[in-house]
């Protein structure tokens, strides 16, 4: 039987020895490159996946994300950042992780196989939600499990998987392949599988929030500022796009409770925070546009 790429033997894993650990580095390090390039061949999926992920926060749906394992805190990881980067409210995002998110150093082995518990953790989904299952097999029961129950509820399953044909990847409306090749250290998917759906989830989401309008020039102007760090960011923000000085662009921030869009059309149009506000929703929310009307 003919293993599947994430359990097959690298070519290059002799290169894994004691006593050489730079040449062991090269190969660690060649074999994380590769992996990376696999999301070239998975733009087109990728772009669509992160259209319907646009439009599930545009329809006040919930973006659920489902994994188990190393491929569960990828996702995971991806998720927890989207309300500070692009302050994607709380209620627009469910993390499902096999065993729970660890709260300690061991992660949970045998939770990827229990589904028993999926089908009232996803009660709630409707045709507006979008799952992200990721799953570096492509068959771990758990996210498998969890794609078919979208599916029956008419949800949009965004499938991330890293071998061919798998059943993930068979079963979703969106199916993303990240060929990625067998791991330096076999089955060792947190590793090159990882680092491709690593990539894979911080494109579907960065592209989410473009189609949104909450990038504007390379810059994250939908962003939460709650501490210094995004505070002095913010400022910039505004300062640099409303073409203010700081004192200005802070008046502006101030004015517009912290937030970023309405503050820019405050600190270059001289408008009210009605105004500016009336101006982003006829808009839909891109910046662009709402610095160009009348």
């Amino acid at each position: 039987m003919t293993l599947p790429p994430t359990e097959q033997l690298h070519p290059d894993a002799l290169q894994l020895t004691p006593g050489n650990l730079v040449s062991a580095a090269r190969a660690l390090a060649e074999g994380q490159i590769a992996a990376a390039t696999a999301v070239r061949d998975a733009l087109d999926n990728i772009a669509r996946g992160a259209e319907a992920m646009a439009e599930t926060i545009r329809t006040h749906g919930v973006l659920h994300f489902v994994a188990a394992g190393s491929s569960g805190l990828m996702a995971a990881a991806d998720a927890q950042e989207l309300g500070g980067t692009f302050s994607i409210a709380p209620a627009r995002l469910r993390i499902h992780m096999a065993g729970g998110l660890p709260t300690g150093v061991q992660m949970p082995g045998g939770a990827e196989d229990a589904t028993d518990d999926l089908e009232d953790a996803l009660s709630a989904l409707t045709s507006r939600d979008t799952v992200i299952a990721v799953s570096a097999s492509g068959s771990t029961p758990y996210t498998v499990a969890a794609a078919k129950i979208a599916r029956a509820r008419k949800a949009t399953v965004i499938g991330i998987a890293n071998n061919a044909d798998s059943p993930l990847l068979q079963g979703a409306d969106i199916p993303i392949l990240l060929a990625t090749p067998p791991e330096l250290i076999s089955g060792s998917t947190r590793m090159g599988a990882g680092t491709a759906q690593k990539i894979a989830l911080n494109m579907l989401s960065s592209l989410m929030a473009v189609e949104l309008g909450h990038v504007h020039g390379g810059m994250m102007v939908n962003l939460r500022a709650d501490n210094d760090k995004l505070r002095a960011r913010a400022t910039g923000i505004v300062a640099r796009i409303a073409d203010v000085d700081t004192n200005t662009a802070q008046q502006a921030l101030e004015t517009a409770n912290g937030e970023v869009k309405p503050a820019i059309l405050i600190a270059a149009k001289g408008l009210s925070l009605a105004q500016a506000h009336t101006q982003l929703k006829a808009s839909r929310g891109i910046l662009a546009a709402a610095l160009t009307r009348n």
